[in-house]
């Protein structure tokens, strides 16, 4: 004897075709919302990423230093160099003390400098550029390098400025490409520096600088990134002993809180 077969009822056809269509409808829902957020995610590290490792790309630390003893011992090896001093103190010394004096006489008629300024010279070697600020009228200057060469440079590492918070009203330097810390030499000159105060790096983006050099800068960005309790003031291309770009930076004036 054969069983009848049921029939589910109707309603229970409804209920799971509604079910089925339900579950399809989130399922979409639900991937594109995934698809969606994944999207801004990307979009948003990407640009990130981009903003933070754009200056990255434009200024590469040179490898080769086993320790900052090590970067140290190097660089003196440049600056104690015989033959080098010997060609600072002689044949090059009025030729940069003439080049750096024009130097410093634009930025006094620019109103970047005066004779009042407390200024600073960053890797001043023998002195060449502390000496032009004093033809020119600056009488308070300064320089620091790791040899000191008296009475116009001190000794000083430009990671750890020798000098307290906002001391100089202008700083200049050409050897930002020795810095194996851009950072902390960035962060020297806006501790150093009044509010106000100026900052004045000659630096070399066409060409690659020396063997002694401990970084490769490719563009002024990584400038502006570094240089965060200040405004970029102006940038402009000169000659300068293998340099071929001025860049001038203005400390921002520090705020009054109510």
């Amino acid at each position: 004897m054969k069983t009848a077969k049921t029939k589910p009822p109707l309603l229970k056809y409804y209920f799971l075709t509604f079910a089925s269509l339900s579950s399809l409808i989130l399922f979409f829902f639900f991937s594109n919302q995934r698809r969606h957020s994944l999207t801004s995610f990307l979009t948003t590290t990407a640009a990130t990423t981009h903003s933070s490792s754009a200056s990255e790309v434009d200024l590469k630390i040179r490898p080769g230093y086993t320790s900052y003893d090590a970067y140290i011992q190097r660089q003196l090896n440049k600056t104690l160099n015989p033959k080098l001093r010997k060609i600072w103190m002689t044949r090059d010394w009025d030729r940069k003390i003439h080049v750096f004096s024009n130097f410093f006489r634009e930025l006094q008629l620019q109103n970047l400098l005066s004779n009042s300024s407390k200024s600073l010279c960053i890797g001043a070697r023998v002195g060449q550029e502390v000496e032009a600020l004093k033809r020119v009228g600056v009488s308070d200057s300064v320089g620091i390098d790791l040899v000191p060469s008296p009475p116009l440079v001190l000794k000083g590492d430009f990671h750890n400025q020798p000098f307290d918070n906002e001391t100089f009203d202008f700083e200049f330097s050409n050897v930002f490409d020795h810095a194996l810390y851009p950072r902390k030499f960035v962060g020297e000159i806006e501790r150093t520096l009044k509010p106000d105060g100026v900052c004045v790096l000659h630096l070399a983006l066409s060409t690659r600088a020396d063997k002694y050099s401990a970084n490769d800068l490719y563009s002024v960005k990584p400038l502006v990134h570094l240089f965060q309790r200040s405004q970029l003031a102006r940038v402009r291309k000169v000659d300068g002993f293998g340099l071929d770009t001025e860049v001038i930076f203005r400390k921002k004036k520090t705020t009054q809180r109510s």
